[in-house]
């Protein structure tokens, strides 16, 4: 299961929901993922941790792997060293060099949490201590004077005098790891003037995961201004060119992280690093032949060393761990090809899913836009046949109730040519005290009541408001005859007239 070809069926729901977490937070491959969860017992945050943190040796293997590989009883033992004069060396471990596991340090400030006694305790305690500093003053006078006194007064001294021993005299304050590692460079150019090294200017928790990240070797230098040796061991060999030539160089891939161990997090490293004598140096890289996530120390150096035997130390230890890390950043470059290219692929269907989904919006859009069309033009015929009947009905209606024309000639009667839109003239006498919308009726309503007999009985449409689509004029001078203003036909055209038909449009209603 924990093979490149693994079936995620075999996976418990849990065991899946587990998986599919650190995958997401980690963006490791699942086939990889897999050996990390199960030595970490399914627990994805012990999981996580170990991938960032890397990953220390399990107690209970190494355990399991002291038992299996027990010593050979005396006799044959005694045997080998007998024939090891002759013929062999005997079996045992090898020389080859001892990679030990490099953790992830994250430093904390000394005296981060201070403790102060309540106000009443320390007030109680205040004769006491007084006393006690007065005592302590000459009983450690006396016991530096004469040291041959019994031991209870030299134990009396040494119980204080060992934590001032013990105190932090340097005086450094603890500073963030970007600002310890700013600091750490100017004390250090300001000591040993200009240099072409290319220190990290960030901690070591930083520099460690981006070895980690871009599959680097980290450099670690560590110094103690306190050593003798630490000048001689940086101008003679940390700032020789050969030094910083090798260190500089990109194709080497180094991260050079130093630090003064003075400062909490260069002397935490050093403890994790199990530094024995300064000046030390160390080279950390990824080790993928013990887990997809660790870092282990692939060298040492330790003491003053000339230029060259250092170079050839670093170029040895490089150059031996250089091909394990080329295949280990090749198979992640194909992972991150694999991944990108499902991300290309992913990418690439939801586009042509939304393209579909966009062809198909606007499909439904032209269809529901050619229906409403559709319907507004069939409901368009449907208004204007209905607009027509009710025009015809209109008409009828009206026609039975326009005056008579008078049969006589003189007052109260008015003599008007209308000459209508199809060229034709009509002469009609008309009652002069008759509204000028009687004459607008007559013309409207003039092909009915010319054409056929109208019925009295044909009532009014119901609801139906008729409007004139034509207006009346004179032409010589122009003049419009509005039938709405009220007025009767004799006040407004007087005792004759000739007016003409002319029809409105819908853009003179505008």
């Amino acid at each position: 299961m924990a093979g490149n070809d693994f079936d995620p069926g075999l996976l418990s729901q849990d065991q899946q929901e587990a998986l599919g977490t650190y995958t997401a937070v980690t963006n490791q491959e699942p086939s990889a993922a897999i050996p990390l969860l199960e030595r970490s017992q399914w627990n994805v945050q012990i999981a996580i941790a170990k991938f960032f943190d890397g990953e220390a040796p399990d107690p209970l293997e190494e355990a399991r792997a002291s038992l299996t590989s027990s010593p050979a009883p005396p006799t044959t033992s005694a045997r080998q060293e007998t024939l090891m004069n002759g013929f062999s060396q005997p079996p045992g471990p090898s020389n080859r060099t001892r990679i030990d596991p490099a953790p992830r340090i994250v430093p904390q400030p000394e005296n981060q949490n201070v403790y102060r006694a309540p106000f009443i305790l320390t007030l109680f305690l205040t004769p006491f201590r007084l006393l006690y500093h007065i005592l302590s003053g000459p009983l450690r006078l006396f016991a530096y004077l004469f040291p041959f006194l019994p031991p209870i007064l030299s134990g009396l001294a040494g119980s204080r005098a060992q934590p001032r021993r013990q105190r932090d005299t340097s005086g450094r304050r603890p500073l963030n790891p970007r600002d310890t590692a700013a600091r750490f460079a100017r004390e250090f150019e300001e000591e040993y003037g200009p240099h072409d090294l290319q220190f990290f200017a960030d901690g070591y928790a930083q520099a460690y995961d981006l070895a980690k990240k871009d599959l680097k070797f980290l450099f670690v230098v560590l110094l103690s201004p306190e050593h003798d040796d630490t000048s001689t061991f940086v101008r003679s060999t940390l700032l020789s060119p050969e030094v910083a030539s090798y260190v500089n160089d990109p194709q080497n891939k180094i991260i050079l992280w130093a630090g003064n161990v003075q400062d909490s997090e260069a002397y935490q490293v050093s403890s994790a690093l199990n530094c024995s004598k300064f000046p030390f140096s160390a080279i950390v890289a990824h080790s993928p032949q013990d887990s997809s996530t660790s870092m282990s120390t692939i060298a040492r150096i330790s003491g003053p060393i000339p230029p060259s035997a250092f170079v050839r130390r670093l170029r040895s230890a490089i150059s031996t761990h250089f091909a394990t890390l080329e295949q280990a950043r090749a198979s992640r470059n194909e992972q991150q090809a694999t991944r990108n290219l499902r991300a290309e692929q992913n990418s690439a269907y939801e586009r042509s899913l939304a393209q579909d989904r966009e062809r198909a919006r606007q499909r439904r859009e032209e269809a529901e836009a050619r229906s409403r069309a559709a319907q507004e033009e069939k409901a368009k015929a449907k208004a204007a046949e209905q607009a027509i009947r009710n025009l015809e009905h209109w008409k009828k209606w009206r026609a039975q109730s326009i005056l008579p024309e008078p049969s006589t000639s003189g007052e109260g009667v008015t003599r008007i040519s209308i000459r209508m839109t199809s060229g034709e003239r009509i002469v009609r006498k008309f009652r002069a005290e008759a509204d000028m919308e009687e004459l607008y009726a007559f013309v409207e309503c003039y092909d009915i009541a010319s054409g056929e007999a109208v019925s009295a009985e044909t009532p009014k449409p119901p609801g139906y408001t008729h409007s004139y689509r034509f207006r009346l004029v004179s032409p010589m001078p122009r003049i419009e005859y509005d039938p709405d203003q009220g007025d009767s036909i004799g006040s407004r055209i007087g005792r004759s007239g000739n007016l003409l038909v002319e029809y409105i449009d819908d853009e003179d209603d505008l």
